[in-house]
């Protein structure tokens, strides 16, 4: 068909016009579908969401694309909103990619039409109390990562077409039946739902049936007639910190039984990290070797190096070291030996030890063997006599994660970036895990704190003091360490594994905060960490409670959230409210696959940040 050179060249001049009307009127359908969402969806924080304001440069968290003719991402993380979504208002936002609704108070049901959107890749609504998601079963989503961890959401869970999913999170809610196999592959995506059977964490001869039938909290029916079911959960309040602690309160798990002590203590010194000063001059008299002190003459070459070890010395070299101390504790004193070779390691002088030989030697290969791990400081040697135990361990001179985080915090510092954080928490979490796994599964550690976590060169965290407590008379409670003990240790003296999940918790909140959980020069109490990130969270902005070191990585903003959470899971009051610890690897490994395939998705073309 030909058009007459006039119409052609009016036309010519009308498209721009038609592309104009066209943008504006599926901008203007996006800004009615959000001032529907806002006026149904209370909330706490005002958002500036105005019809006379431009949406993609004036509304708070919402993203356009790069023409500015479409909403590609609603972040509204810890605002306050509570309520239920309505179908027909986000749901409308043909071109979303990315929804962050985490951290708010949002109740009922999830609207089907919100995960069926063509574009949704990026669904992040865990810490809400959403009772359903209605997921269509019948077509395949574009979705790649998903999560709804620690909600209310309730009933099984049918068999989903999602072949583009990469991560899943669904821990934490109250669903039961079994896995379906489309989900199998994600084994952690189910963790803390006592009825939900078929991961490995829960086998389904083990798991109990819910108290009452439960109908399927992924039903489909046509939008028009979807029901909307208020929780009926108590409000614990609003806003980011709110979701934490509920999230923090929404571990249930069958209490373990009795467990034994395999594990304790390496003290610091009065300022925390290495102290370094010279035994010589000491007000003791104590004499560089003083560590040898107690070492029987006939005794002086029964220096046991375990199978592996390279160190070429005898006990008379080591006695003849130059020293310096390191720190002391309630269980000894720890010090680093110059050898005249040139060789540095570190001597551990017990006191207090309460078992004979025969034990000790046994004590010393489980300790041994644990410390074959990455993230376990390893035991190269040990002496024992009547009057004197010592162990060889490595020198690790990048020092303690203690000094790390709170060692010369002026302006000339180097700040402890956040890849570097996550990889420290990760490690140590696996180091206390394997620990854990020794002694058929009923070791523990009983000392975990930052200046037991110990560092290589390359930020390698390696778990240290493995394996003392069981060889003294009674374990000892000193008051620079009361901020890392779970209550119920406080108040029996008894160490378990769910005891060392919280003191991993405090760490992590110690890490994240730059706070520490110690005894403050001059004063008698301790600071409670918990109980002041709790405080801090609920009545600000969730912001105000990170280290200010780390207010620059606005990027991995969504993972420091939820390493917060994880935080302060961990230090629930109650011990079975806490993870275990391989459950808490699982959960940072997690987080960090999540955000690194949300960084190298089409997201992060599209220059779009974390949510």
């Amino acid at each position: 068909m030909k058009f007459h050179p006039l119409i052609a060249f009016l036309l010519l001049l009308l498209l721009p016009l038609y592309k104009f009307v066209h943008v504006v009127a599926d901008l203007n359908s996006d800004k009615q579908a959000l001032l529907g969402f806002a006026a149904a969806v209370p909330h706490v924080r005002k958002l500036n969401w105005n019809a006379t304001t431009p949406v993609c440069t004036s509304w708070v968290g919402i993203t356009c694309n790069a023409d500015g003719t479409s909403v590609i991402a609603i972040r509204l993380p810890g605002v306050g909103l509570y309520g239920t979504i309505p179908a027909n208002t986000i749901g409308k936002l043909d071109a979303l990619r990315v929804l962050s609704l985490r951290s708010n108070d949002i109740n009922g049901s999830l609207p089907s039409d919100i995960p069926s959107l063509p574009s949704l890749q990026f669904l992040f609504l865990q810490h809400n109390n959403l009772s359903s998601v209605l997921f269509p079963t019948a077509v395949s989503l574009s979705l790649k990562v998903v999560d709804f961890s620690y909600n209310s959401i309730s009933g099984t869970v049918p068999n989903l077409n999602l072949p583009r999913l990469k991560v899943l999170n669904f821990s934490y809610n109250n669903l039961s039946g079994s896995i379906p196999s489309s989900l199998k592959r994600f084994p952690s995506a189910f963790i803390g739902n006592p009825f939900l059977c078929g991961s490995p964490l829960e086998p389904c001869s083990t798991v109990s049936s819910p108290p009452s039938p439960s109908p399927s909290y992924f039903p489909s029916p046509p939008i028009a007639s979807q029901s909307r079911h208020a929780t009926s959960k108590n409000k614990l309040g609003t806003g980011t910190v709110v979701a934490i602690i509920v999230g923090g309160l929404a571990f249930v798990f069958l209490p373990l039984s009795i467990i034994f002590i395999c594990c304790l203590k390496k003290k610091d010194s009065g300022s925390g990290g290495m102290l370094k000063s010279k035994i010589s001059g000491a007000g003791k008299n104590e004499k560089p070797n003083d560590f040898g002190s107690g070492v029987q003459e006939a005794e002086k070459n029964k220096l046991f190096f375990f199978e592996g070890c390279s160190y070429n010395f005898d006990l008379e070299d080591l006695l003849k070291a130059s020293a310096e101390v390191l720190g002391k504790g309630g269980y000894g004193t720890t010090y680093k030996a110059a050898l005249e070779e040139g060789t540095q390691v570190v001597v551990k002088r017990l006191k207090e030890v309460a078992v004979g030989k025969k034990e000790f030697e046994q004590q010393m290969e489980l300790v041994e063997r644990a410390g074959r791990h990455p993230n376990v400081v390893p035991l190269r040697a040990y002496y024992y006599s009547k009057d004197e135990k010592l162990l060889v361990y490595n020198y690790m001179p990048a020092g303690s994660l203690f000094a790390l985080l709170h060692g010369n915090r002026n302006s000339g510092r180097t700040p402890l970036d956040w890849e570097s954080r996550m990889k420290i928490a990760l490690g140590t979490a696996r180091g206390i895990a394997n620990i854990h796994t020794e002694v058929g599964g009923k070791c523990t550690h009983g000392n975990i704190k930052s200046s037991n976590v110990l560092l290589t060169d390359e930020l390698e965290p390696c778990v240290s003091d493995v394996g003392l407590a069981p060889l003294m008379s009674a374990p000892v409670t000193m008051s620079r360490t009361v901020g890392y003990r779970a209550p119920e240790v406080i108040e029996t003296r008894k160490i378990t594994q769910k005891s060392d999940v919280y003191s991993f918790g405090v760490l992590l909140l110690e890490m994240l905060t730059a706070k520490a959980p110690l005894q403050q020069s001059g004063h008698d109490d301790v600071v409670d960490l918990p109980r002041w990130v709790r405080s801090v969270v609920r009545e600000e902005w969730t912001a105000e409670v990170f280290d200010v070191e780390l207010l620059r990585y606005q990027t991995f903003q969504e993972e420091m959230v939820q390493m917060l959470q994880i935080g302060l899971t961990c230090v629930a009051k109650t011990p079975d409210m806490r993870p275990t610890m391989d459950e808490t690897v699982r959960m940072i490994e997690d987080i960090r696959q999540s955000e690194s395939k949300n960084r190298t998705s089409s997201e992060a073309e599209s220059n779009i940040q974390t949510p």
